[in-house]
């Protein structure tokens, strides 16, 4: 439910807080001995932990993919599939294809389902935007209770609410229409104070090298609330990349309540930060220094948990880090208007580019904007592009090309050089 950032330009220690639903099968099973410290899942299992990836349905066709899928990780978190943008595109008609064919691959090969996320300020679907008071409560609650439902008996745990906490250390809640401001920490302990029901505390993870000096004590205090904590989103940067995955692992396998690790992503080649190559598997599905050194660990010493939470986790997109957003420029074009904000540190950025229908809805859309020089693509999400540096082209993908008049969806890249003067068309 909120998420701080640390160090470096890539969403960092970022944590959000998740209420777990219905779960099925709430304990871990344990590694069979022929399989036991092998692979990523089976030593998470030794532990009473798991270990999980996150999955897209357009992918489960590579048989490359599925290979290292299948065997290695024993949780699965659907990219975008669940989100509400792509499980309700219009008020009241729910579509659950493809979230659905991720479900039945989990059940087909013993693996357990994570849902992401039922509530989040990127993706909500352009009929829920406008909307505020009575009415928007009302809508979420139907679109949580409903797809909750859908689900019933498939799901270990529901991210309910994902990053409802600002970017940065200021610790205010999120400007959008879902929660209009207390610290993460405060705020969780009020609600055990008050007997809110809160299950979990998710950390993102999308760092940029090594994890904050204060990473384990960090998910230990959450812990001592009495919540469990999962690391949800991880993926890690950087040429000391393999240290920096096992420091993680050994946090959480030194906090008892931690149930569980989710990198954000299999190969390389999956990963939403283009370029930087922050996954355990490189893009031709080799395992890298950093998928050993992370089996090493899990391997290695820590507690064991004999019952595993119930509980959260990523986003798939990456937001901001650093500075306060600015918003350098507007584009109108035939029935749309695109806008971007960013988020600045000295070299590099991240921009949320937000396309608002005119009078009329579209279908479809595409956004052209020129980067300054030096400037280079390294990572987007929701949105497919063409080009990495220059002159670049944005049109919209499958679940967010519908815009209702008046409505708006947004997408996002990040990269690294200067933003200046970045101003976007929109047709």
């Amino acid at each position: 439910m909120t998420r701080t950032t640390r160090r470096r330009p890539v969403r960092l220690a970022v944590m959000l807080a998740a209420v777990s639903a219905v779960a099925a099968g709430a304990a871990v099973a344990l590694a069979s001995g022929a399989e036991a410290g092998t692979t990523l899942g089976a030593s998470a299992a030794e532990k009473g932990r798991y270990f999980g990836t996150a999955v897209a349905a357009g992918k489960l066709s590579n048989s490359q993919y599925t290979t290292i899928l299948d065997r290695e990780f024993n949780m699965i978190t659907p990219e975008n599939e669940m989100k509400w943008d792509a499980t309700e595109p219009t008020q009241g008609q729910f579509r659950y294809t493809s979230a659905d064919q991720i479900v039945s691959h989990a059940q087909a090969h013993g693996q357990r389902m994570r849902g992401h996320a039922l509530l989040w300020y990127q993706q909500e679907p352009g009929w829920a935007q406008s909307m505020s008071g009575s009415a928007l409560r009302s809508a979420m609650m139907n679109h949580v209770s409903t797809v909750a439902a859908h689900y019933k008996g498939k799901i270990y745990a529901w991210d309910v609410v994902n990053e409802a906490f600002a970017d940065g250390g200021g610790g205010g809640r999120r400007d959008s229409n879902l929660q209009r401001s207390t610290g993460v920490y405060n705020m969780v302990k009020d609600f055990k104070a008050r007997g809110v029901p809160i299950d979990c505390v998710g950390f993102q993870s999308h760092l940029g090298g090594l994890p904050p000096s204060d990473y384990q004590a960090n998910l230990q205090r959450f812990a001592d609330l009495g919540v469990e904590v999962q690391i949800t989103e991880l993926d890690i940067s950087g040429s000391n990349q393999a240290t920096a995955y096992a420091n993680v692992v050994k946090a959480c396998l030194a906090v008892s309540r931690c149930a569980g690790i989710t990198v954000w992503g299999i190969r390389d080649s999956d990963s939403w930060r283009t370029g930087e190559n922050p996954l355990l598997f490189d893009s031709n599905g080799n395992k890298k220094a950093a998928y050993t050194s992370t089996l090493n660990a899990l391997n290695g010493p820590g507690s064991t948990v004999s019952t595993p939470p119930v509980s959260t986790p990523p986003v798939s997109s990456p937001p901001p880090v650093s500075t306060s957003p600015s918003t350098p420029g507007t584009g109108t074009g035939n029935g749309c208007t695109a806008t971007v904000s960013l988020n600045q540190w000295n070299g590099g950025f991240v921009a949320t580019v937000r396309v608002t229908a005119g009078s009329a809805a579209i279908n479809g859309w595409t956004v052209g904007l020129t980067l300054p020089s030096g400037a280079t693509i390294t990572g987007i999400w929701n949105a497919n592009r063409s080009g990495d540096s220059g002159a670049v082209r944005f049109t919209n993908v499958s679940y967010n090309g519908s815009v209702g008049a008046g409505q708006y969806t947004e997408f996002g890249f990040q990269a690294t050089g200067s933003a200046t003067g970045l101003t976007p068309s929109c047709s």
